[in-house]
């Protein structure tokens, strides 16, 4: 299959996106299924990872029922106070619904940048690992470091940093990006997502703007454990979804067909564990 591995839906009235404000007003609807469907015919894409939107369980409950109604979607990354005193069981309890494959806390929205290696999320990190579930990685690159320390403490819980970490594309800055990215590469199993990049770079970005930030997650990561997505529709703040799967394609042109058939399904499927 050709997966894409990072998608939001969302239903501006229900209220809990709290990022979500009139000044995004390109993104400042709703955005569902059909909006989506006809993108992914046109681009050959058989399937998608649903991933959250908002901090509120209220929000996963939404996703999953609209996973149940939409066979394109193969699986759903919710989210659950990790600090909460029953985080575990009500990860159990989402871990019931067969498209209930990861959970991604928004760790760019807290200001505390070591909050994941505080020893009261360790029952819910846990029970992702119980339960053979995914843990998203929401991070920007001041996270790198305390990724890996908690990757230390959890070496068999299967991690997806999302869209690179966020490097400072607009900026030029490549540095410490880099060496936290190949430090995390080098040292755990953690995946890594090619998605979310074109919100980080200039608005009249060109190809080759995102090409060193790629090809140092290809050198790092390499093409088995790189994961495309199209974090649609935050994507069209600043491309088409069709532009940047073709920037994506040249940017992956030097590969095997094999490899990029891993980018663009393969390695997802085993990431989250997807159902077919």
């Amino acid at each position: 299959m050709r997966l894409d591995a990072h998608q939001h839906f969302w239903s501006v009235a229900r209220g809990d996106y709290g990022w979500l404000t009139p000044d995004l007003a390109p993104i400042y609807r709703d955005f569902l299924p059909d909006d989506l469907q006809p993108l992914l015919q046109r681009a050959g894409i058989d399937g998608t990872v649903l991933v959250q939107a908002a901090p509120t369980v209220a929000e996963t409950k939404y996703m999953l029922s609209l996973a149940d109604e939409t066979p394109f979607v193969k699986g759903v990354v919710g989210w659950v106070d990790f600090e909460a005193s029953d985080a575990d069981a009500q990860i159990a309890v989402l871990a019931e619904h067969p498209a209930f494959v990861g959970l991604r806390p928004m760790i760019q929205n807290i200001a505390d940048p070591n909050w994941m290696l505080c020893s009261a999320l360790t029952p819910a990190f846990e029970a992702v690992q119980r339960l053979d579930l995914t843990f998203d990685a929401l991070i920007l690159p001041e996270h790198l470091a305390p990724l890996r320390q908690l990757l230390e403490r959890h070496p068999n819980m299967r991690v997806v940093i999302d869209h690179g970490a966020k490097p400072a594309i607009r900026d030029g800055l490549i540095h410490d990006w880099a060496g936290g990215m190949a430090a995390l590469a080098h040292q755990t199993n953690a995946y890594c997502k090619l998605s979310g990049l074109v919100t980080e770079t200039k608005p009249d970005w060109q190809t080759g703007d995102l090409h060193p930030y790629v090809q140092h997650l290809l050198d790092t990561f390499g093409p088995s454990r790189l994961i495309w997505g199209s974090d649609w529709p935050v994507c069209t703040l600043a491309s088409t979804y069709e532009r940047w799967l073709d920037t994506t394609d040249t940017l992956l042109s030097a590969l095997t067909t094999a490899e990029r058939d891993a980018i663009l399904g393969g390695n997802a499927a085993r990431a989250y564990h997807l159902r077919n």
